[in-house]
């Protein structure tokens, strides 16, 4: 409901977005920039049309050593095995309740019982590691952290705890439903002691924790409680070819325009570098900065 509009998503013409061998291509030139970790985001990027055949193609370059995805899994259990055989190395997704009729509310019809088979199956196949990915909202999961956190205990899975942000369907979020990463912390507390975790393959701007005894760690994003820009080293592209730096910044670099006219890959990674450079010192998402960006969380890629 925060990602996508209550009225549905907006159909884009398929010329309009870049094709397989285009993006490979960008993924090419990104590694001559030491870009060595590259994440399919979505919307959903398993509804992409030969998914497998873009990891394929990513996965020849020699110096990407870690291709990942993030999906809500729902498609995930029957793509499984093609994925790791064209060269998926991990998978997260994105699960913010544990309980049906709530998961139905908040993916607007999906059936948590995929989602679950879906996560076994990353697990039987040795991807590693398996993360979920939970958006905490006060009122509405904040009290099935502990469910969570069991989950975590008890199977090698990497659950990341993060802070709601305001991006996305603005319409749905509030500064009252924001859990801070503190108060998560005091409430699993009580339950699991936690000590900090070393580090996790992909961890990013999250925070992670062991459990004593337990299989799996569990992590912390904190974007509005304590920003980790100072950290990032992250750019984001659309389907489109839009390079963005950050986020929660509007300012884009086409990248398909350039392709469309003729740019060679020493103008494609001058592009590169210009949207790195662009790259804010921090975000300001707190103050509101960015909020008339009109594009939706799923546009942009999560």
């Amino acid at each position: 409901r925060y990602c996508m509009p209550e009225e549905g998503i907006d159909k884009t013409v398929h010329s309009y977005i870049l094709s397989l061998e285009d993006l490979a291509r960008l993924a090419q030139v990104a590694s001559t920039l030491n870009i060595s970790k590259i994440r399919l985001t979505g919307g959903e990027p398993l509804v992409r049309k030969n998914i497998t055949g873009l990891i394929n193609l990513i996965r020849q370059i020699e110096t990407i050593d870690d291709l990942a995805i993030t999906t809500n899994g729902i498609l995930f259990a029957g793509m499984a095995d093609d994925l790791k055989s064209a060269g998926l190395d991990r998978v997260n997704f994105s699960v913010d309740t544990l309980d049906d009729i709530k998961f139905e509310y908040i993916t607007r019809g999906g059936q948590l019982r995929e989602v679950k088979k879906a996560v076994y199956k990353a697990l039987e196949l040795g991807l590693h590691p398996v993360k979920l990915n939970t958006v905490v909202i006060k009122g509405f999961n904040d009290d099935e952290l502990l469910k969570f956190a069991d989950l975590a205990y008890s199977y090698p899975l990497h659950i990341r705890f993060i802070e709601f942000m305001p991006i996305g369907d603005l319409r749905y979020w509030k500064k009252e439903r924001v859990m801070t990463i503190s108060e998560m912390q005091e409430v699993i507390g009580r339950e699991y002691p936690l000590q900090p975790a070393k580090r996790i393959i992909g961890n990013g701007p999250a925070k992670y924790f062991n459990f004593e005894n337990g299989t799996g760690s569990i992590g912390f994003i904190s974007p509005m409680s304590h920003h980790f820009c100072s950290a990032c080293n992250r750019i984001r592209m659309t389907a489109e070819g839009k390079l963005r730096g950050c986020l929660y910044d509007k300012r884009e670099i086409d990248l398909q325009e350039a392709i469309n006219t003729g740019a060679s890959d020493e103008d494609l990674k001058q592009l590169f570098i210009k949207a790195i450079n662009l790259k804010p010192s921090q975000h300001h998402m707190d103050q509101g900065w960015g909020r008339d960006n009109r594009r939706k969380m799923y546009q942009i890629g999560g």
